[in-house]
């Protein structure tokens, strides 16, 4: 049987210096964005060769789930408000996504 689900990747490059403050920042984004109920998981990395990239990874139910999370107060105001202000650069790919894949 296939599970299909909706996926966000997102690569962030935040401002020089700024990058403990967005990784302390998505604590708190993560946290909040995992009660969303469309939300099947929320995590986030920091790079290896670039201590300075952060890549998330995000899975809802759909993609009005998705939609849901960006109209949601905590991503408003720690995403759009607080996050995207301190990134230099951010590259976001959303796909549709399956477990039978």
């Amino acid at each position: 049987m296939s599970t299909d689900f909706y996926q966000v990747i997102a690569r962030y490059y935040p401002l020089a210096g700024q990058t403990e403050t967005v990784l302390a920042l998505l604590v708190d984004l993560a946290a909040a964005s995992r009660t969303e109920p469309a939300n099947i998981a929320y995590d986030f990395f920091r790079g290896v060769e670039n201590a300075d990239e952060i890549v998330i990874i995000e899975s809802y139910t759909d993609a009005a789930g998705f939609a849901a999370h960006r109209e949601a107060e905590h991503f408003e105001r720690i995403g759009l408000g607080q996050i995207i202000p301190l990134l230099e650069n951010r590259v976001v790919v959303k796909m549709n996504a399956s477990l039978d894949a």
